[in-house]
């Protein structure tokens, strides 16, 4: 299941893509919508990254989760997907990721309400494996 931010614009574009991408059998759900607690996943997590839950019940977030779902797909995908999980793209994935995901109301579909809000101090604004 990729579960991406169904208030945003960008993330919905995104989304309708990895539908056409991902076997059937995949889910794509907006986090608004979803059972957070059944998945193990909090609002703030999911809030604040993309997030793919594999069929054993794995969480990622961010640039590995982008992987997983890529790797989900079949073809050339999945070989992007691989790419996405080996160095140095692995140690390159995860600032792109935050890069995007920090400017997504000013992508191509992103509007106003798109915007991430910056994280409260203290806190990185993220989880999961792409630290």
């Amino acid at each position: 299941m990729l579960l991406f931010d169904g208030d945003c614009a960008f993330c919905g574009r995104c989304a309708t893509v990895a539908r056409r991408l991902l076997p059937a059998d995949s889910s794509v759900v907006a986090w608004q919508s979803a059972d957070l607690a059944s998945l193990g996943v909090t609002a703030a997590r999911a809030r604040s990254e993309v997030l793919w839950i594999g069929r054993d019940g794995e969480v990622s977030g961010g640039a590995p989760a982008v992987g997983r779902a890529l790797r989900a797909a079949e073809g050339l995908w999945a070989v992007l997907g691989v790419l996405l999980s080996c160095w140095p793209v692995s140690a390159i994935a995860p600032r792109v990721y935050r890069l995007v995901a920090a400017n997504r109301h000013r992508l191509p579909g992103g509007t106003a309400a798109c915007a991430v809000p910056p994280p409260a101090p203290g806190q990185h604004g993220r989880t999961g494996q792409d630290r």
